[in-house]
């Protein structure tokens, strides 16, 4: 066996064991009982130190180099290039990294999320703050081992989930966004023009929501034999492996939008997981490329395809025979209206299209001073409602509408967010290729034939893993680099023929 074969067999043994604490963290946010908390934040504890020893080993730092030595290749976009590309950057992340701080992140984290949970729901954020605390000190120290050369903090952990971004460069992306969008929200307020979304808020039962739900992420390609849904306080995808990727969802009777465009964007990212290369599992070539990738997928599912009049003409008929008290009284036009309806709302993950991003430039220019110091975690709700009175001209009543509303802080994932607004970005650039390959969308939608889209995506960014970094998969993809406009050109046509601007 050579040093490259020994190299992956280690790389799959350790994503094996990883995959292990995953089990347990769905297994925390889904089934677990309040009172197991400490006891989970243990396991998860010792398992992330166990996953740390064996990713941290001299031994694999041996293979690696033994490997990087014997399989010198002319095509870095090679397979075998690209394996070895992003396992030594994972190997060099790693090692910066102590034993302490990863069992320390982990179990701090796993005890924060249960706090969140409770302090969420009692919109308290004095209860939470303790939490909040540990969790940013820890991850500013993870920034200082990592390093950030000629930086910000920030950097050293936006790369965890998006390798090779800057913060800079992402406030210059968002900056152009920024431009477009808020006189696009102005133009669509000021028309004067809305439609009547309490017709969503009426009683829409959650045993049909979850069949509906179900049967529609079943259409796009999610498979049920390889993966099942559930309830958690937060909606999430976890890919455990071949064969086994959870997805979660939340219910409201008098939300329609909140579980089902929940459902195909978790559906999206789930599709993904199970378009991964079996074969490659635990190595470079068979994981995810980015945060971002993986987010331009659900969106791609939730909003390019799940809100548009093509994916109405094939469904609105079921959804009126399925929720019939709800829909009888309604056309499909004013249905699809309302699905699409622009205003600003307090909570992110039932925001409009154009109004999503600015919750995230929201969250990544609070995100930015919280790892620098600047910002104290006592003073985030704050500054999360000046900021969102800024943006949105309305300000959070409580805090569980505010900056108690997400999970990610709680888990640990300072620097998470900025890659829903890149997941936009991109998925506005692949729907554009795959039109251009795949002819008229638009007709295959309204026929309900989402294998097309489906098996363009398995081919052109599930099955290549990491064989590029995100940036450069954009080009390969279609032919530009990533670039804010595509979305704008995207929400600007769409809301124009909606509002009639």
């Amino acid at each position: 066996m050579t040093s490259y074969d020994s190299l992956l067999t280690e790389l799959r043994s350790i994503a094996l064991l990883e995959s292990c604490g995953h089990v347990l963290g769905w297994d925390e946010q889904t089934y677990m009982p309040p009172g197991g908390a400490e006891h989970r934040a243990n396991q998860l504890s010792l398992l992330a130190g166990m996953v740390h020893e064996r990713a941290t080993s001299p031994q694999l730092g041996d293979l690696l180099a033994s490997a990087e030595q014997n399989e010198k290749s002319d095509d870095p976009d090679s397979p075998t290039a690209a394996n070895l590309r992003e396992a030594r950057r994972k190997y060099d992340r790693s090692t910066k990294l102590p034993r302490r701080l990863v069992e320390e992140l982990s179990r701090v984290c796993t005890l924060s999320q249960q706090a969140w949970v409770q302090a969420r729901k009692d919109s308290k954020f004095a209860d939470f703050l303790p939490w909040l605390e540990q969790v940013v000190a820890l991850r500013r120290e993870e920034a200082d081992v990592v390093g950030y050369g000629d930086g910000v903090p920030y950097d050293a952990l936006l790369d965890e989930y998006e390798p090779g971004m800057t913060a800079a460069e992402v406030t210059t992306l968002f900056a152009g966004l920024r431009d477009e969008l808020v006189p696009l929200i102005a133009e669509i307020v000021d028309c004067g023009r809305q439609p009547d979304i309490s017709i969503l808020q009426r009683s829409y039962p959650v045993d049909k929501q979850r069949d509906f739900g179900t049967a529609a992420a079943t259409a796009i390609g999610f498979d049920f034999h390889k993966g099942r849904l559930d309830e958690a306080a937060h909606p999430f995808c976890s890919g455990f492996g071949p064969g086994d990727t959870r997805l979660t969802t939340r219910y409201d009777e008098h939300h329609f939008p909140g579980a089902f465009f929940g459902t195909l964007h978790e559906a999206g990212h789930g599709i993904y997981e199970q378009g991964l290369n079996p074969a490659e599992f635990g190595t470079p070539m068979g994981t995810y490329t980015s945060l971002g990738i993986h987010e331009s997928q659900s969106r791609l599912w939730e909003n390019f395809v799940g809100r548009s009049r093509a994916f109405w003409n094939h469904y609105y008929s079921a959804a009126q025979q399925t929720f019939s008290t709800a829909l009888t009284d309604v056309s499909e036009e004013t249905f699809l209206w309302c699905v699409n309806d622009v205003r600003p709302t307090f909570i992110r993950v039932e925001a409009d299209e154009a109004t999503y991003n600015l919750h995230i430039l929201l969250r990544f220019e609070l995100e930015q001073p919280l790892v620098s110091g600047d910002l104290k975690p006592a003073d985030v709700p704050a500054a999360w409602n000046e900021k969102f009175t800024q943006y949105f001209g309305i300000t959070p009543p409580t805090d569980a509408m505010g900056c108690l509303q997400d999970i990610h802080w709680s888990g640990g994932g300072i620097g998470y967010f900025p890659t829903y607004s890149l997941g936009n970005m991109y998925a506005a650039q692949f729907f554009e290729a795959a039109r251009r390959d795949l002819g008229d969308l638009d007709e295959q939608f309204a026929a309900g034939d989402f294998a097309p889209l489906k098996t363009w995506l398995n081919q052109n960014i599930h099955q290549r893993g990491q064989q590029y970094r995100a940036n450069r998969l954009v080009e390969v993809v279609t032919g530009e680099q990533l670039d804010y406009r595509p979305l704008v050109q995207h929400l600007r046509a769409k809301f124009s023929e909606l509002y009639g601007l």
